[in-house]
């Protein structure tokens, strides 16, 4: 208590201060409001109404801590998402033994002797977002349809592979020549997407950094183009990228602000085999 103020603990840019309360009455108020129209409107509009408030206390210079997160705008609420479609078990045991697999893959090319490595934590980290992407999002080029178009982000190059091999698509030999394209007897992999060397596996290249999130942008913008042309009904397929590259991320932001129609996330799952690198469908 300070000058019968009461003092609330709060924690403002990380940093935890003492602020008194003046008006306890007028405090309260704000919080019945509050209360009233979580209880009538709902969670929905009272977060509504919050940021609403945070985006105004910023133009008058209030001072309050700047929101680290925004909402994407396709997205919707948890207690909206409805049952997850497939099963999960399965898909998740599936995706344990790919994430095992690009692991082992990336460290074999890391022996003593060869030394060549490659990146082990990036599919690690994505996993999920692919396999739920190939299982129920992604489209093939079947049925007289022009597909999605999928950027891979190129450091997760040793997941797609490990998943080929599941689906009998890749020898485990070739595995054991990853990143070792002209020292493997056979051929071996190349480490990153690379539609020359691999044209029947992989669409598009992605690396340098940067290159494939940029390149989904303006697919995306093509696929506009070619619709609004009447060239090609490209009404039914989707661009998705990847990118974690911050020399990329001026355009990639431009893009996604821009509309251009290249797709991070969806709500819309794909009734049609799935997508793999270069256009191929797997169950």
């Amino acid at each position: 208590m300070a000058s019968g103020s009461q003092r609330f603990s709060i924690i403002s840019d990380g940093l935890p201060t003492q602020l008194p309360d003046i008006d306890p009455d007028e405090t309260r108020e704000w919080i019945e409001s509050f209360d009233t129209v979580v209880r009538t409107r709902g969670r929905a509009r009272a977060r509504y109404v919050m940021l609403r408030l945070l985006e105004r206390a910023r133009e008058q210079q209030v001072g309050v801590p700047g929101l680290r997160s925004t909402d994407y705008i396709n997205t919707i609420p948890p207690e909206r998402e409805p049952w997850f479609p497939g099963d999960e078990y399965v898909e998740r045991r599936i995706r344990a033994y790919i994430r095992w697999n690009a692991a082992v893959m990336v460290s074999r090319a890391n022996r003593p002797g060869m030394g060549v490595g490659g990146h082990i934590a990036t599919y690690a980290s994505a996993a999920s977002l692919y396999e739920v992407g190939f299982n129920h999002f992604f489209r093939g080029k079947e049925y007289g349809e022009s597909g999605d178009q999928v950027f891979f982000q190129g450091h997760a190059a040793p997941g797609i592979y490990a998943r080929a091999f599941l689906e009998g698509r890749l020898t485990e030999d070739q595995l054991n020549g990853f990143r070792q394209e002209l020292s493997h007897p056979g051929g071996g992999l190349p480490s990153y997407p690379h539609p020359r060397l691999m044209p029947d596996f992989w669409e598009f290249p992605t690396v340098s950094m940067g290159l494939g999130a940029i390149n989904a942008i303006y697919q995306a913008r093509f696929n506009r183009y070619l619709l609004a042309r009447e060239l090609k009904d490209t009404s039914r397929s989707h661009v998705w990228g990847w990118t974690t590259s911050p020399s990329s991320s001026t355009a990639t932001c431009s893009g996604w602000t821009g509309r251009s129609g290249a797709t991070g996330r969806s709500s819309r799952s794909s009734r049609h085999r799935s997508a793999g690198p270069a256009g191929m469908s797997s169950r």
